[in-house]
């Protein structure tokens, strides 16, 4: 009696660590990826180096809901460029941030769609997050950066997040463990062969021409 009686008591134990394990990994499991990458591509252009990136995702009615009560949500582009070692870790040579301040303003019924000091209007919100879903041509590099060389293999990576911390307090609590608020992809990485920025027409010869 006193065998099965221990027994049964570490089978308990060891189902209250069980299920505290799954207590403490549920956030994480409802956080799952809900922003799918596609087609991501790093271009030359004259000021340097753009990427590129399409981003789908379910703009939920929660989300919906929040922006037309005026909730400003802040979506955050990330992108960074890795050097391949295989001695070590990959080396990281430049990262790259840029806010989407998402918004409705009830006097013009328009919503608004801003980074850094630009900003686009639109009549209906469906219109706002075809822009958002389409990231183009975002510099990353600049021109004349010694950080990295046309010719040379690079690994890329992007991200889109919705920034939670950036809420009103109350919706900070009520995003908590919430997946409707887990708006975020993982990182969308590929391998390229940097291209050979392009010439400036001023340094072109009239033969050339």
């Amino acid at each position: 009696m006193v065998f099965f009686t221990a027994c049964s008591k570490r089978v308990t134990e060891r189902l209250v660590r069980l299920l505290l394990v799954l207590w403490l990994l549920l956030p994480g499991l409802l956080l799952a990826a809900e922003i799918e990458v596609a087609n991501p591509q790093l271009a030359a252009s004259e000021d340097g180096y753009v990427v590129s990136a399409e981003f789908a995702f379910d703009f939920n009615q929660r989300l919906e809901e929040a922006v037309n009560r005026g909730v400003v949500l802040h979506f955050i582009g990330e992108f960074e460029l890795s050097r391949s070692r295989w001695y070590w870790l990959d080396e990281k040579l430049l990262s790259r941030s840029q806010t989407y301040r998402l918004s409705y303003h009830a006097l013009t019924r328009q919503y608004r769609l801003s980074t850094g000091g630009l900003h686009q209007s639109f009549q209906t919100l469906s219109e706002a997050l075809r822009i958002l879903s389409n990231l183009r041509n975002w510099l990353v590099v600049d021109k004349g950066d010694k950080a990295v060389k046309a010719g040379d293999t690079y690994l890329a990576a992007v991200r889109l997040r919705l920034d939670v911390t950036q809420l009103p307090r109350p919706f900070q609590i009520a995003a908590l463990g919430n997946k409707d608020w887990s708006l975020a992809s993982d990182w969308k990485t590929w391998q390229l062969v940097l291209p050979a920025l392009p010439v400036p027409a001023s340094l072109v010869s009239p033969e050339a021409k």
